[in-house]
């Protein structure tokens, strides 16, 4: 980063930055977990003469253990992706009207995730619903190990509440799918032959400026051999619009080499996105009580409202220990 020129081509720069944030992420618990442990031995060997520091020991190793935990955490983070940033892609699903709120309330949920973990999010694309929330919305979110954290996120996720858009006050079962990809750099080689993309410009939805629902500056690419779809709509400029849809697109065709190589594996994430009832990977209750369980995992947690204010983590840690325990 010191070599002159490097800010030159910002694009490279900030995959240099993810990479250096990704490892700093990895070395310096590690290196504070080591200084710890050397602290703790002499602070034992005190406390044979001081019964003060003796009633620091136990503190000082619950610290340690939780840091060395974190750390075996990560090091199941080892994926050809699991250091990228992730391109996450909600859409509404059965339910009517409620399954589109609840879209929208999955999307501020990993959107208030990334920002307690000081990872950024940009907006690439959403679709309004005309009564609430929204059909679609695609973000990228940016931090370290952002992929490797959220990949388990893919599949369906299942809301029973009673519905605000029932006057009756039924109860409501609505679903929604996530959809996971690895942000992939433009050095990363992806062969898409261009002739395979259908190109489609439409007018961007939603509020916004003047130039919204005026010009076709919305982009839609679809891989034919796969069928393989994506879209952009953020951006007023269809060059800006068309750029980023093909970076969606090469972040997709990984996804997929991804899954050939892992095929038994992540076979079971790739269909649960794609059915219905019963197939759910997390079910979020409102009523009759409050508590969101992973169907996967058994993990539980009977804070429904903490869950959707972006307290994520331990269905994110769980999944990946159950996921180590099934590769055992």
């Amino acid at each position: 980063m010191a070599v002159p020129g490097f800010w030159d081509n910002h694009e490279t720069a900030q995959e240099s930055v993810g990479q250096l944030k990704s490892l700093h992420a990895i070395v310096k618990p590690l290196e504070e977990s080591e200084l710890g442990i050397q602290d703790l031995a002499a602070m034992i060997e005190m406390a044979a003469e001081d019964e003060s520091f003796a009633q620091e020991v136990p503190q000082e190793v619950e610290r340690l253990e939780s840091v060395i935990d974190d750390l075996e955490l990560k090091s199941l983070l080892g994926g050809p992706h699991d250091g990228a940033g992730v391109i996450l892609t909600i859409n509404a699903r059965d339910g009517g009207t409620d399954a589109n709120d609840w879209a929208d309330m999955l999307l501020r949920m990993y959107a208030q995730w990334a920002q307690k973990n000081d990872y950024s999010v940009e907006l690439l694309d959403r679709n309004e619903n005309d009564e609430a929330g929204i059909n679609s919305a695609t973000i990228i979110i940016r931090g370290p190990m952002a992929y490797g954290y959220l990949k388990g996120e893919m599949g369906m996720h299942r809301l029973v509440r009673i519905s605000p858009f029932n006057s009756e006050g039924k109860r409501q079962t609505s679903f929604a799918a996530v959809d996971i990809s690895p942000e992939i750099p433009d050095s990363f080689d992806i062969h898409i032959e261009e002739k395979d993309v259908r190109e489609d410009t439409f007018r961007a939805s939603g509020a916004g400026g003047q130039h919204v629902n005026k010009t076709s500056s919305a982009i839609r690419l679809t891989h034919l051999p796969t069928g393989t779809a994506v879209s952009c709509q953020n951006e007023r400029s269809q060059h800006k619009n068309r750029a980023t849809a093909w970076k969606m697109l090469r972040a997709k065709m990984a996804q997929i080499e991804e899954e050939k190589r892992e095929a038994e594996q992540v076979q079971k994430y790739k269909d649960q996105a794609r059915v219905g009832f019963g197939a759910q990977i997390r079910n979020y209750f409102l009523h009759p009580d409050q508590r969101v369980k992973d169907a996967r995992t058994g993990h539980s947690v009977g804070n429904f409202h903490q869950v959707l204010d972006g307290n994520i983590s331990s269905f994110l840690d769980a999944f990946l220990r159950w996921r180590m325990k099934d590769d055992k």
